[in-house]
Protein backbone atom coordinates (compact mmCIF):
# COMPACT_ATOMS: atom_id res chain seq x y z
CA UNK A 1 0.00 0.00 0.00
CA UNK A 2 1.18 3.46 -1.18
CA UNK A 3 0.53 5.99 1.94
CA UNK A 4 2.81 8.67 0.85
CA UNK A 5 3.18 9.64 -2.93
CA UNK A 6 4.80 12.37 -4.35
CA UNK A 7 4.12 13.78 -7.92
CA UNK A 8 5.13 16.47 -10.28
CA UNK A 9 3.79 18.84 -11.84
CA UNK A 10 1.10 18.03 -9.70
CA UNK A 11 -0.61 21.76 -9.82
CA UNK A 12 -2.76 21.04 -13.08
CA UNK A 13 -3.96 18.69 -15.48
CA UNK A 14 -3.16 15.07 -14.79
CA UNK A 15 -0.65 15.52 -12.34
CA UNK A 16 -3.92 17.05 -10.45
CA UNK A 17 -6.69 14.77 -11.58
CA UNK A 18 -4.06 11.57 -10.45
CA UNK A 19 -3.77 14.04 -6.74
CA UNK A 20 -7.35 14.04 -6.10
CA UNK A 21 -7.75 10.01 -7.27
CA UNK A 22 -5.18 9.37 -5.24
CA UNK A 23 -6.70 11.05 -1.98
CA UNK A 24 -9.92 9.08 -2.13
CA UNK A 25 -7.95 6.14 -2.39
CA UNK A 26 -8.42 3.70 0.71
CA UNK A 27 -4.62 4.34 2.86
CA UNK A 28 -3.66 7.06 1.00
CA UNK A 29 -2.10 9.29 4.19
CA UNK A 30 -0.41 12.06 2.43
CA UNK A 31 0.07 13.28 -1.20
CA UNK A 32 3.40 15.82 -1.80
CA UNK A 33 2.30 18.29 -4.84
CA UNK A 34 5.72 18.99 -6.60
CA UNK A 35 5.21 22.42 -8.02
CA UNK A 36 7.60 25.29 -9.52
CA UNK A 37 4.84 28.23 -8.71
CA UNK A 38 4.10 28.45 -5.29
CA UNK A 39 0.65 30.65 -6.45
CA UNK A 40 -0.40 27.71 -8.83
CA UNK A 41 0.30 25.59 -6.20
CA UNK A 42 -1.50 26.65 -3.27
CA UNK A 43 -4.64 27.09 -5.72
CA UNK A 44 -4.59 23.70 -6.55
CA UNK A 45 -3.98 22.45 -3.03
CA UNK A 46 -6.97 24.31 -2.14
CA UNK A 47 -9.13 23.03 -5.03
CA UNK A 48 -7.91 19.54 -4.54
CA UNK A 49 -8.90 19.97 -0.36
CA UNK A 50 -12.40 21.26 -1.26
CA UNK A 51 -13.03 18.51 -3.95
CA UNK A 52 -11.79 15.40 -2.25
CA UNK A 53 -12.63 16.82 1.58
CA UNK A 54 -9.30 15.50 2.77
CA UNK A 55 -6.18 17.81 3.97
CA UNK A 56 -3.71 15.57 3.08
CA UNK A 57 -1.81 17.49 0.45
CA UNK A 58 1.61 19.13 0.95
CA UNK A 59 3.10 21.32 -1.42
CA UNK A 60 6.55 21.10 -2.62
CA UNK A 61 8.11 23.65 -4.76
CA UNK A 62 10.72 21.93 -7.23
CA UNK A 63 11.39 22.66 -11.15
CA UNK A 64 12.18 19.66 -12.80
CA UNK A 65 14.21 21.07 -15.53
CA UNK A 66 16.31 22.76 -12.68
CA UNK A 67 18.87 19.88 -10.88
CA UNK A 68 20.06 22.06 -7.88
CA UNK A 69 15.66 22.89 -7.51
CA UNK A 70 15.27 18.48 -7.64
CA UNK A 71 18.12 18.24 -5.08
CA UNK A 72 17.04 20.74 -2.56
CA UNK A 73 13.36 19.22 -2.95
CA UNK A 74 14.46 15.73 -2.27
CA UNK A 75 16.99 17.05 1.10
CA UNK A 76 13.10 18.46 2.20
CA UNK A 77 11.94 15.26 2.43
CA UNK A 78 12.20 14.36 6.03
CA UNK A 79 10.57 10.80 5.97
CA UNK A 80 10.65 8.31 2.32
CA UNK A 81 7.96 8.61 0.25
CA UNK A 82 6.50 5.22 -0.95
CA UNK A 83 5.26 6.06 -4.48
CA UNK A 84 6.61 8.58 -6.96
CA UNK A 85 4.48 10.14 -10.32
CA UNK A 86 7.24 11.58 -12.61
CA UNK A 87 4.76 13.76 -14.77
CA UNK A 88 5.78 17.08 -14.98
CA UNK A 89 7.00 17.96 -18.69
CA UNK A 90 5.40 19.38 -21.82
CA UNK A 91 6.72 20.19 -25.90
CA UNK A 92 10.10 22.57 -23.86
CA UNK A 93 8.12 26.12 -23.95
CA UNK A 94 8.60 28.51 -26.58
CA UNK A 95 12.04 27.93 -27.14
CA UNK A 96 12.22 24.07 -26.60
CA UNK A 97 15.62 23.65 -28.68
CA UNK A 98 17.51 25.59 -26.59
CA UNK A 99 20.20 24.82 -24.25
CA UNK A 100 20.20 24.84 -20.71
CA UNK A 101 23.20 25.90 -18.55
CA UNK A 102 23.14 21.61 -18.06
CA UNK A 103 24.16 20.92 -21.87
CA UNK A 104 20.30 20.13 -22.78
CA UNK A 105 17.66 21.27 -24.64
CA UNK A 106 14.44 22.61 -22.37
CA UNK A 107 12.54 20.20 -23.85
CA UNK A 108 15.26 17.38 -22.44
CA UNK A 109 15.42 19.28 -19.10
CA UNK A 110 11.44 19.84 -18.62
CA UNK A 111 10.79 16.56 -19.62
CA UNK A 112 13.92 14.47 -18.36
CA UNK A 113 16.57 15.55 -16.87
CA UNK A 114 15.13 16.43 -13.33
CA UNK A 115 13.31 13.02 -13.55
CA UNK A 116 16.23 10.89 -13.85
CA UNK A 117 17.93 12.99 -10.84
CA UNK A 118 14.83 12.98 -8.86
CA UNK A 119 14.86 8.97 -9.18
CA UNK A 120 18.49 8.83 -7.97
CA UNK A 121 18.57 11.20 -5.36
CA UNK A 122 15.33 9.21 -3.59
CA UNK A 123 17.35 6.13 -4.23
CA UNK A 124 20.64 7.26 -3.12
CA UNK A 125 18.61 8.54 0.31
CA UNK A 126 16.63 5.85 0.77
CA UNK A 127 13.51 8.09 0.29
CA UNK A 128 11.26 5.63 -1.97
CA UNK A 129 9.96 2.50 -1.14
CA UNK A 130 8.02 0.75 -3.58
CA UNK A 131 7.15 2.29 -6.53
CA UNK A 132 8.23 4.82 -9.24
CA UNK A 133 6.23 5.37 -12.50
CA UNK A 134 7.21 7.75 -15.25
CA UNK A 135 4.34 9.75 -17.89
CA UNK A 136 5.69 7.98 -20.69
CA UNK A 137 3.99 8.58 -24.17
CA UNK A 138 3.17 6.58 -27.28
CA UNK A 139 5.28 8.95 -29.22
CA UNK A 140 8.32 7.08 -27.96
CA UNK A 141 6.89 3.85 -30.11
CA UNK A 142 5.10 5.96 -32.99
CA UNK A 143 1.71 7.38 -33.59
CA UNK A 144 1.61 6.80 -37.21
CA UNK A 145 -2.17 8.84 -37.62
CA UNK A 146 -0.56 11.69 -36.24
CA UNK A 147 2.30 11.30 -38.37
CA UNK A 148 4.69 11.01 -35.28
CA UNK A 149 7.57 8.61 -36.43
CA UNK A 150 8.33 5.11 -34.48
CA UNK A 151 12.48 6.29 -33.24
CA UNK A 152 14.96 4.67 -35.43
CA UNK A 153 18.58 5.37 -34.72
CA UNK A 154 21.22 4.26 -36.58
CA UNK A 155 23.40 2.54 -33.47
CA UNK A 156 21.31 3.37 -30.33
CA UNK A 157 25.39 4.36 -28.90
CA UNK A 158 25.59 7.16 -26.07
CA UNK A 159 26.97 9.38 -28.17
CA UNK A 160 23.28 9.29 -30.49
CA UNK A 161 21.42 9.17 -27.11
CA UNK A 162 23.84 12.34 -26.14
CA UNK A 163 23.06 13.86 -29.26
CA UNK A 164 19.08 13.58 -28.25
CA UNK A 165 19.47 15.29 -25.43
CA UNK A 166 21.95 18.09 -26.13
CA UNK A 167 19.36 18.10 -29.36
CA UNK A 168 22.85 17.80 -32.25
CA UNK A 169 20.95 14.97 -33.15
CA UNK A 170 17.98 17.30 -35.23
CA UNK A 171 20.37 19.88 -36.58
CA UNK A 172 19.70 23.44 -37.34
CA UNK A 173 16.03 22.87 -36.93
CA UNK A 174 14.65 21.99 -33.81
CA UNK A 175 10.60 20.51 -34.17
CA UNK A 176 9.10 20.26 -31.31
CA UNK A 177 6.58 17.90 -32.53
CA UNK A 178 8.82 15.50 -34.07
CA UNK A 179 11.57 15.11 -31.37
CA UNK A 180 8.82 14.72 -28.19
CA UNK A 181 8.80 10.97 -29.47
CA UNK A 182 12.20 10.75 -29.10
CA UNK A 183 13.07 12.53 -25.71
CA UNK A 184 10.51 10.57 -24.41
CA UNK A 185 12.06 7.38 -25.87
CA UNK A 186 15.27 8.25 -24.17
CA UNK A 187 13.78 8.78 -20.60
CA UNK A 188 12.35 5.73 -20.86
CA UNK A 189 14.76 3.79 -21.86
CA UNK A 190 17.09 5.01 -18.92
CA UNK A 191 14.12 4.40 -16.62
CA UNK A 192 13.75 0.81 -17.80
CA UNK A 193 17.81 0.44 -17.46
CA UNK A 194 17.18 1.65 -13.84
CA UNK A 195 14.72 -0.92 -12.78
CA UNK A 196 17.30 -3.37 -13.37
CA UNK A 197 19.76 -1.63 -11.10
CA UNK A 198 17.32 -0.84 -8.17
CA UNK A 199 15.07 -4.77 -8.15
CA UNK A 200 13.74 -3.81 -4.99
CA UNK A 201 11.70 -1.01 -5.88
CA UNK A 202 9.56 -1.09 -8.93
CA UNK A 203 10.25 1.25 -11.40
CA UNK A 204 8.32 1.56 -14.53
CA UNK A 205 6.89 3.98 -17.81
CA UNK A 206 3.30 4.33 -18.08
CA UNK A 207 1.33 6.20 -20.94
CA UNK A 208 -1.70 8.21 -20.09
CA UNK A 209 -2.68 8.19 -23.39
CA UNK A 210 -4.68 10.25 -26.02
CA UNK A 211 -5.90 12.88 -22.64
CA UNK A 212 -7.77 15.80 -23.10
CA UNK A 213 -7.38 18.67 -20.51
CA UNK A 214 -3.58 18.03 -20.23
CA UNK A 215 -0.92 20.89 -20.07
CA UNK A 216 1.08 19.52 -23.37
CA UNK A 217 -0.40 21.35 -25.58
CA UNK A 218 -0.10 24.96 -23.86
CA UNK A 219 3.48 25.11 -25.63
CA UNK A 220 2.25 24.43 -28.76
CA UNK A 221 1.32 27.61 -31.45
CA UNK A 222 -1.59 29.35 -31.82
CA UNK A 223 -3.27 27.21 -34.19
CA UNK A 224 -1.93 24.11 -33.21
CA UNK A 225 -3.89 24.87 -29.72
CA UNK A 226 -6.81 24.98 -31.49
CA UNK A 227 -6.72 22.41 -33.77
CA UNK A 228 -6.11 20.17 -31.07
CA UNK A 229 -8.99 21.60 -28.97
CA UNK A 230 -11.44 21.31 -31.96
CA UNK A 231 -10.36 17.91 -32.39
CA UNK A 232 -10.32 16.52 -29.11
CA UNK A 233 -13.68 17.27 -28.84
CA UNK A 234 -14.76 15.53 -32.45
CA UNK A 235 -12.78 13.43 -34.60
CA UNK A 236 -9.98 12.00 -31.93
CA UNK A 237 -12.49 10.25 -29.50
CA UNK A 238 -14.12 8.95 -32.59
CA UNK A 239 -10.64 7.22 -33.83
CA UNK A 240 -9.62 5.68 -30.63
CA UNK A 241 -6.85 8.85 -30.26
CA UNK A 242 -8.65 10.95 -27.27
CA UNK A 243 -9.90 9.96 -23.91
CA UNK A 244 -10.86 12.23 -20.96
CA UNK A 245 -8.54 13.99 -18.14
CA UNK A 246 -10.09 11.16 -15.68
CA UNK A 247 -9.07 8.46 -17.86
CA UNK A 248 -5.60 9.03 -18.89
CA UNK A 249 -4.48 10.16 -14.46
CA UNK A 250 -6.38 6.49 -13.77
CA UNK A 251 -3.98 4.87 -15.44
CA UNK A 252 -1.03 6.61 -13.55
CA UNK A 253 -2.80 5.71 -9.99
CA UNK A 254 -3.38 2.12 -11.82
CA UNK A 255 0.36 1.97 -12.75
CA UNK A 256 1.56 2.46 -8.90
CA UNK A 257 -1.40 0.35 -7.03
CA UNK A 258 -1.51 -2.38 -8.88
CA UNK A 259 1.33 -4.52 -8.42
CA UNK A 260 0.49 -6.82 -11.72
CA UNK A 261 2.23 -3.73 -13.71
CA UNK A 262 5.78 -5.29 -13.53
CA UNK A 263 9.21 -3.31 -13.11
CA UNK A 264 11.18 -2.47 -15.87
CA UNK A 265 7.99 -2.09 -18.17
CA UNK A 266 6.91 0.55 -20.77
CA UNK A 267 2.95 0.40 -20.75
CA UNK A 268 0.73 2.28 -23.41
CA UNK A 269 -1.75 1.84 -25.54
CA UNK A 270 -2.48 -0.50 -28.15
CA UNK A 271 -0.23 0.07 -32.01
CA UNK A 272 -3.25 1.96 -33.23
CA UNK A 273 -5.27 3.74 -30.51
CA UNK A 274 -4.76 6.10 -27.93
CA UNK A 275 -7.08 4.77 -25.55
CA UNK A 276 -8.19 1.51 -24.12
CA UNK A 277 -6.27 -1.36 -22.49
CA UNK A 278 -2.37 -0.82 -22.24
CA UNK A 279 0.23 -3.10 -22.85
CA UNK A 280 3.84 -4.09 -22.93
CA UNK A 281 5.49 -1.23 -25.62
CA UNK A 282 8.31 -4.25 -26.38
CA UNK A 283 5.27 -6.14 -28.37
CA UNK A 284 5.37 -3.06 -30.39
CA UNK A 285 8.59 -2.07 -30.72
CA UNK A 286 11.34 -4.77 -29.92
CA UNK A 287 14.38 -2.12 -29.67
CA UNK A 288 12.26 -1.02 -25.99
CA UNK A 289 13.87 -4.59 -24.50
CA UNK A 290 17.30 -4.02 -25.70
CA UNK A 291 19.30 -4.20 -22.18
CA UNK A 292 22.41 -2.47 -23.81
CA UNK A 293 20.15 0.53 -25.31
CA UNK A 294 18.57 1.23 -22.57
CA UNK A 295 22.09 1.40 -20.65
CA UNK A 296 23.62 3.74 -22.89
CA UNK A 297 20.52 5.81 -22.89
CA UNK A 298 21.24 5.55 -18.75
CA UNK A 299 25.11 6.51 -19.38
CA UNK A 300 24.39 9.30 -21.97
CA UNK A 301 21.97 10.83 -19.45
CA UNK A 302 24.38 10.67 -16.82
CA UNK A 303 26.67 12.26 -18.24
CA UNK A 304 25.25 15.91 -18.32
CA UNK A 305 24.58 15.68 -14.50
CA UNK A 306 26.91 17.27 -12.32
Amino acid sequence: MNKTVLITGANAGIGKESARQLALKFGTEKIYLACRNMHKAKAAKLELEESTGKSIFEIIIMDVSNIDSVRSAVQELETPIDALIMNAGGMGGKTPGAKTEDGVTNMFASNVLGHIVLLDELLKAKKLNNVALFAGTEAARGIPKMKMKRPSLLTSSVEEFESIADGSYFGDKFNAMSSYGLVKYTAIMSLLSSARKHPNVRILSMSPGGTSGTEVANDMSFILRLMMKMMSKTLMPLMGMMHKLETGAKRFVDGISDETYETGIFYASKEKVLTGQVVDQATIFVDLENESYQDNAYDAIHKFIR
